[in-house]
């Protein structure tokens, strides 16, 4: 916040200043500004491929034995996909309903290359790699992410000796990209200072008018999902009371809220399940360090207006044809996007660029919306840890271990 307001403040100051300047002497001014930024989108760039390789063949290898699939691992793997499904077309509708990027003055770069115009067959089609190096070095999102899976599930099939050697390769890879993320990310309120600051000199702070209702928008549906949403889940597929449940584990959301990390969350997550919740050592114990890994709600739904935020601002400035098969591309990698999503703060907006990317927009919209990102991913943290105790009270209660067994 600190960043928000004082690159907010220099910009103005600049743009008030550039009548007395000149146009010349401004420039010069914004010339260190605008290598700053442009490093921070070439860093996200670095990590964006290696973290979503690493991250989702790590939560994929952390599954073990394909045979634990059989119950217990489809029935959370369902639940998972489920709700972050429910909460990206949450997302998506409220989006298209507030439409808060059409008019919107963000002074973004232009789409340097129209996306061409897909379908479901495209997508499906555009899955498979022909070459992965070649979808690596493109930063084609949805080969790369296609490729994770399937390697992944392939390492749970090879026999002991090379399956724990390529399991701990991968873990320990993703543990390296994620530190290289913490590395990244801490730099991230000078990209936003400086971002800030050069939006507001050009164009002064009535600019920064979009980002509000950018801002409302995500909050309003994180908070349907957690309030209503999740609670109704509890409800209907948990048999627990939302109230009771939520205080239950209110200390791991209220750890999530503050730390802004689902894996930082982890140990609280599992002692509260456990020990409040009544959910069983071997339930929990699977299904919450998953959670922490796959299960991104918050982090899905976000993106999602995030990114239709980004182009319906091109929709309407620039010709860019937010079509209904865009839209369902949205949904559909930020589906797959949202298992890759490291438990470190902020790691959404890392993310979210695999979506620009396949969408063929400026990553410099992710920057944008960063300026605003704190206080939402605080937010969103806590619906994803929110979502994963659900989780495993619902998978608890059809395992044989029902949460809150002394409830009346």
């Amino acid at each position: 916040m600190i960043a928000l307001g004082a690159g907010a403040l220099g910009g103005l100051a600049l743009h008030l200043a550039t009548p007395t300047l000149g146009p010349e002497l401004t420039a010069l001014l914004l010339t260190p500004i605008d290598l700053i930024a442009d490093i921070f989108l070439r860093l996200l760039r670095m990590l964006v491929a290696p973290l979503v390789l690493f991250s989702i063949m790590s939560g994929m290898v952390g599954i073990g034995d394909p045979r634990r699939l059989s119950r217990l691992g489809l029935r959370t793997f369902a639940y998972y996909m489920g709700t972050s499904l429910v909460a990206i077309v949450t997302g998506m509708l409220l989006v298209n309903l507030i439409r808060p990027g059409i008019g919107a003055d963000l002074a973004l770069p232009e789409a340097t290359a129209p996306a061409s115009s897909v379908g479901a067959l495209d997508i499906l089609r555009r899955l498979v790699p022909e070459n992965i190096f070649d979808a690596l070095v493109r930063l084609d999102m949805l080969q790369i992410i296609f490729f994770a899976l399937l390697a992944g599930f392939a390492i749970t099939t090879l026999p002991d000796r090379h399956r724990e050697v390529l399991s701990r390769g991968a873990e320990s890879l993703f543990e390296l990209m994620t530190r290289l993320a913490h590395v990244v990310l801490g730099v991230l309120p000078v990209a936003v200072f400086a971002l800030l600051f050069r939006i507001v000199a050009h164009g002064g702070v009535s600019r920064l008018g979009g980002l509000g209702w950018y801002f409302m928008t995500v909050l309003t549906a994180l908070l349907i999902h957690g309030l209503l949403t999740l609670p109704l889940i509890a409800r209907l597929l948990a048999g627990v009371s939302p109230r009771r449940w939520a205080a239950a584990v209110g200390q791991a959301l209220i750890t999530a809220f503050s730390t802004s990390s689902s894996s930082a969350t982890l140990p609280v997550t599992l002692e509260t399940v456990e020990k409040k919740g009544g959910v069983s050592n071997e339930v929990s114990s699977f299904v919450l360090p998953l959670g922490a890994t796959i299960n991104m709600d918050g982090t899905a739904l976000y993106e999602c207006i995030a990114t239709i935020f980004i182009a319906q601002y091109y929709a309407s400035s620039s010709g860019y044809e937010l079509t209904v098969s865009r839209q369902l591309m949205v949904v559909f990698t930020a589906l797959l996007a949202s298992i890759g999503a490291a438990g470190i703060p902020s790691a959404g907006l890392v993310m979210m660029t695999v979506i620009l990317q396949a969408l063929d927009l400026p990553l410099e919209g992710a920057l944008l919306v960063a300026a605003v990102d704190r206080p939402l991913d605080m937010v969103r943290t806590a619906i994803n840890v929110w979502s994963d105790t659900i989780g495993a009270a619902v998978i608890g209660r059809y395992e044989g271990s029902p949460p809150l067994p002394d409830e009346a």
